[in-house]
């Protein structure tokens, strides 16, 4: 016997939490999970910065419309602040005026960060070599994001509202009966009118096995590595350093430093792992930037950030199947996004008007809906799927 639920949402990362808690209390709900901790892939390996700067114009999008809940979240939602003082520091060198060039004219990074001179560019990162340096865009707005506590508040909310989490429950067999999606995990069935594909790097994946078009999702492997080198107090407090071209980034992580090549490797959907050829390249572009010489790398992980074609979100009811819902594509953005992601797909799930601070923040709903990638459009309250 299948336990009835009115949303099912398979996947309890960010994304999936952050829906979770945001649909309407009264219905009953159940957030399904294939590992024994919800988090344990992208959601747990991420940089977490907030910057209303970074990424494609949808992204910036629901960035601005999920700043004023990062920065003043609702009472009780967590014990801590969910965001700390960082500032984001984009440098270029002399062969890449260009892409500075492109980059300051976007009219909302220009809102939104300013120029800052190659001397100011050294006191906001105190490692960048002499020289380096041609030109720098300075956003003081940027912050560290505390992921977990985010997380965790989301899952609190999401319980409260009388909410399940189903962990240890991978998903082997999902079907369309009579209005309803049957699905078949590790721990049970669950059936529901509604099921939310939160899966993030096996997105396209589940999708197939419900019967739906894939999007076209790519995860791609992001490599992160702890060194030593944070030790001097301006170093500690220095902004998060990024390459104008996003070849890598480095910024200061409780008493060491993360560096990043920024790569963006084509891979399997799998338990990502570090290669050390990315390794050695992070350490390497960062030791040409900076003074920095590494010594001893402290710790190294890798994540999966999944992308489609144009590199938005893919938020919306699939427009050939009935009651099949996308929520994923976040790509390295999932955190930063995640209140406006949240409060976007769970007004399409319950067949509401999208938010208007949604629409404020500049947010084309049709540039995030599944429909795009078929050549269809998709409307606004999500009606194919109920």
């Amino acid at each position: 016997m299948a336990d009835p639920f009115d949303v099912l949402i398979i996947g309890a990362g960010i994304a999936g939490a952050s829906l979770a808690a945001s649909l309407p209390a009264g219905r009953r709900v159940a957030l399904i999970e294939r590992e024994a901790q919800p988090g344990y892939h992208a959601t747990g390996r991420s940089a977490a910065l907030f910057s209303q700067i970074y990424g494609n114009a949808a992204i910036r999008a629901l960035s601005r419309a999920s700043r004023a809940f990062l920065f003043e979240p609702p009472a009780g939602f967590a014990p801590t602040p969910l965001v700390a003082p960082r500032g984001a520091l984009y440098i270029a060198r002399d062969d890449q005026r260009a892409s500075f060039a492109a980059m300051a004219a976007l009219p909302d990074v220009a809102a939104g960060a300013r120029a800052a001179s190659v001397a100011e560019a050294r006191r906001l990162s105190p490692l960048l070599r002499d020289g380096y340096v041609d030109q720098a865009l300075f956003e003081a707005d940027a912050r560290d994001i505390d992921v977990n506590v985010l997380h965790q508040g989301y899952l609190r909310q999401f319980r409260a509202k009388g909410g399940e989490l189903r962990l240890d429950s991978g998903v082997t067999a999902i079907e369309r009966v009579g209005g309803q999606w049957r699905v078949t995990t590790a721990s049970g069935d669950f059936a529901s009118p509604i099921v939310v594909n939160a899966a993030g790097a096996w997105a396209d994946a589940l999708a197939v096995l419900a019967g739906a078009a894939p999007i076209g999702l790519t995860p791609r492997r992001r490599t992160a590595v702890l060194v030593e080198g944070a030790d001097d107090p301006a170093v500690a407090a220095s902004a998060m350093t990024i390459d104008i071209d996003e070849t890598f980034y480095f910024k200061p992580d409780a008493g060491l430093l993360l560096i990043s090549p920024a790569d963006e490797t084509p891979a399997l959907a799998c338990d990502a792992r570090p290669e050390e050829m990315d390794v050695a390249l992070a350490i390497d572009r960062v030791e040409r930037a900076t003074t920095l010489k590494v010594r001893r790398v402290r710790a190294k992980w890798a994540g999966l950030r999944s992308f489609v074609a144009d590199r938005a979100p893919v938020v919306g009811f699939d427009p050939a199947l009935a009651g099949f819902f996308w929520l994923a594509g976040q790509g390295g953005y999932g955190i930063q996004t995640a209140p406006a992601m949240g409060a976007l797909a769970a007004a399409l799930v319950a067949g509401q008007a999208v938010p208007a601070e949604l629409i404020d923040s500049g947010l084309d709903v049709g540039r995030v809906a599944p429909g795009r990638l078929v050549g269809r459009g998709a409307d606004r309250k999500g009606a194919v799927g109920t």
